[in-house]
């Protein structure tokens, strides 16, 4: 049974990294497709605007807090959770997790390239894993039956989905039924991450939860987005004092 806390209307795991893996690989053994967001502040102030999205995240089979802001608006509404599980740590715990022989992986999205250079990096780390098919994130809406169809053949344990939020999000729940992967996770940019197209934060920042900083610091035009941070927090803030009252 699921151990969640509502932020902003939001029903976010109460888990840990190591809690997290562990259902990944439960998820992978069961006979059904599941779905995995990894929804930081941004997406979570987004969804409370956006009844339809916020649905979306509510029927996840795992929902976890990708970035220091969620954990932030659980300590101050008094929720606690236990800590950040970033969407590119996971799927990086992912490739070292033992399920008995090698984990099938499918990538799909980016731009035309980066799944295959994210394919070749990752297996120069990871050879225990398979990587079954890759596919860019450029398509049409008659081209989704035929990119299903070629999932499908391929047959992942885990179908990472790098779309961007909230498209992925929605191209998962508009499609989970059909597909034949154990897990679909939606990822973001960590394809292009994983290409060595984009750079992480160094881990001190992360830890200390200035990723955004260092975003911002390589993507100066992001400034706007990045103001939904502060406004994210007030808005935990009020939710936070109509509780009290």
């Amino acid at each position: 049974m699921r151990n969640t806390v509502n932020i902003a209307g939001v029903e976010v795991d109460s888990i840990t990294m190591s809690q997290a893996v562990d259902k990944l690989k439960l998820f992978i053994n069961e006979d059904k497709a599941h779905a995995i967001y990894t929804p930081n502040a941004e997406i979570v102030m987004e969804a409370y605007k956006d009844e339809g999205l916020r649905s979306i995240l509510n029927q996840a089979d795992m929902l976890i807090a990708d970035g220091a802001g969620v954990v932030l608006a659980s300590r101050i509404l008094g929720l606690n959770l236990p800590e950040k599980v970033s969407g590119i740590d996971l799927v990086r715990n992912s490739f070292s997790m033992d399920i008995g022989r090698k984990t099938r992986y499918f990538f799909f999205g980016g731009k035309p390239g980066v799944a295959e250079a994210a394919a070749e990096n990752i297996l120069a780390f990871h050879p225990n894993i398979e990587i079954v098919g890759c596919r860019n994130g450029y398509f049409s809406k008659e081209e989704v039956p035929g990119i299903i169809e070629e999932i499908n053949r391929a047959k992942p344990d885990i179908l990472l989905v790098a779309l961007g939020a909230p498209k992925q999000e929605k191209w998962i729940h508009e499609n989970k039924d059909k597909l034949k992967a154990k897990v679909c996770i939606g990822v973001g940019g960590s394809l292009d991450v994983f290409a060595g197209k984009v750079k992480l934060a160094p881990e001190r920042m992360r830890k200390a939860g200035f990723e955004w900083l260092y975003r911002l610091y390589q993507e100066p035009w992001r400034y706007k987005r990045m103001l939904r941070l502060p406004k994210f927090m007030l808005l935990t803030v009020g939710i936070k004092l109509k509780l009290v009252k």
